[in-house]
């Protein structure tokens, strides 16, 4: 080989190695599975440099397989289309797993992947659904494809639909494609829906390739959440965020954010290999889909999460035991929030309706919470209705505003008596005793209610 090849191939992978220059697993105490799913069909023998793509891919192929000899928890296969049956058979299932994975199996990789001949059929979706049953149930292993084509999908069937199906199901991460000798264009707009695509024209391109995969696979990657106030600074913090991945919708990180000692956000670990959907718990939560990280770097995801205070407080010495208010965005019905009396609650910032759940109810519309800043809501200290009934009634308790009544509460005409806390006003009692059969023995009784005092009506 080269001086000049040789050079590239190790500085491709500079990114995956240690200070001792070995390869190195970031994942500690967790098994990485790599599938190389290697396209053996008659058009891979087409010109490569001074070669052809199926030799090229054999040696690159098998050097790198050589170099992963001494990683821990990292185990290798080798799935192959298209050599089983000529090119005229048009066998779309002429897919095989030619190497299970096992511990210290890379001899016999390099073996069989040089017996083998290109001949036959492109089956892309075939072997991609093959591939659920090569990898070892393991929940805890990172199952990773890395897919060699220079050519289309040639049998029926959707390879992003099925690389997709199996993401979901939690089977494999998302797959890497490599394109050999291919128009670019074209194959990014056919397979980067299955995966993450890359085209290599040439020799010297498919190693640089296929280093930075494997350095991608096998780096940890770093990130941390800026969550911006309205001056679009991290100074947001004390949080819960939860990390989903993207495509399975798995829960993967549940954490409170936190400033570290200096004042920057603190790090988390993530597999580069993944996309992610961030939901961050504030009121009301703020989520960011589809994220995809740059691996072997350190990775900034901002959010906008500017908050304010919403305190709730009652006037002197209550006799409510608890109070609470339904808080609702501006305009919008879905409840946001029930919080309770004598508590201050962050929202984010924006305008905000309550309905406080007093006796009658207050609604309160477009409380402004600001950056930094607290908004206050008071309400005086309610009064108490004590109801002394001697025989059973039907009794409604009503208000009335701007000449209309409005109901406020039903009385339970059984119980001789009862304490209702009602908030300080004038109101309007309507009843009858349940033995009248005329509406003519309705009666109506006017009070009032005041800040910490008993009003007795007798009924």
């Amino acid at each position: 080989m080269k001086k000049q090849t040789l050079l590239s191939l190790l500085f491709s992978l500079a990114l995956a190695t240690g200070l001792n220059g070995q390869i190195q697993n970031a994942f500690p105490g967790k098994k990485t599975r790599i599938l190389f799913l290697l396209d053996a069909s008659g058009s891979m023998v087409a010109e490569m440099g001074k070669t052809n793509r199926w030799a090229v891919s054999v040696t690159l192929m098998s050097r790198m397989i050589d170099s992963l000899r001494g990683v821990e928890n990292c185990e290798v296969g080798l799935r192959v289309f298209g050599h089983g049956k000529p090119i005229t058979a048009r066998d779309c299932n002429d897919t095989k797993l030619e190497v299970p994975f096992s511990a210290n199996n890379h001899k016999q990789f390099i073996t069989r992947l040089r017996q083998i001949k290109p001949l036959g059929f492109t089956s892309i979706t075939q072997s991609l659904l093959a591939t659920a049953k090569d990898f070892p149930v393991d929940k805890t292993a990172r199952n990773i494809i890395i897919l060699i084509t220079d050519g289309i999908e040639e049998c029926p069937g959707d390879p992003c639909a099925v690389s997709e199906e199996l993401q979901k199901k939690g089977i494999i991460l998302q797959p890497f494609i490599i394109g050999l000798g291919t128009d670019g264009e074209k194959f990014k707009q056919t397979y980067s829906c299955a995966g993450r695509y890359y085209n290599a024209q040439t020799e010297e391109e498919f190693q640089k390739i296929i280093g930075v995969i494997v350095s991608q696979t096998l780096n940890n990657t770093t990130v941390q959440f800026n969550l911006l106030d309205n001056q679009n600074q991290p100074r947001e913090t004390d949080v819960p965020i939860t990390v989903y991945d993207a495509v399975s919708g798995q829960i993967l990180e549940n954490l409170v954010h936190t400033m570290n000692g200096k004042g920057i956000p603190d790090t988390l670990y993530l597999d580069p290999m993944r996309k992610y959907n961030v939901v961050v718990h504030t009121l009301p939560a703020v989520v960011k889909n589809n994220i995809e990280l740059v691996a072997g770097k350190h990775n900034t995801i901002a959010l906008e999460t500017p908050r304010g205070g919403l305190s709730l407080k009652i006037g002197g010495i209550t006799k409510y035991g608890r109070l609470q208010a339904i808080v609702r965005k501006n305009g919008d019905m879905n409840t946001l929030n029930a919080q309770d009396f004598q508590t201050t609650q962050k929202y984010l910032c924006g305008k905000y309706d309550l309905e406080i759940l007093t006796l009658p109810r207050m609604l309160i519309e477009g409380v402004n919470i600001r950056q930094n800043q607290t908004y206050t809501v008071e309400i005086p200290n309610p009064g108490q209705l004590q109801l002394n009934i001697t025989r059973d009634v039907m009794a409604t308790i009503f208000t009335v505003k701007d000449n209309k009544m409005e109901w406020v509460a039903e009385v339970d005409g059984t119980k001789t008596l009862q304490y209702i806390t009602m908030q300080p006003g004038d109101y309007k009692l309507v009843y009858r005793l349940k033995s009248e059969t005329r509406t003519l023995y309705t009666k109506k009784l006017d009070f009032k209610i005041s800040s910490g005092t008993n009003t007795v009506l007798s009924l």
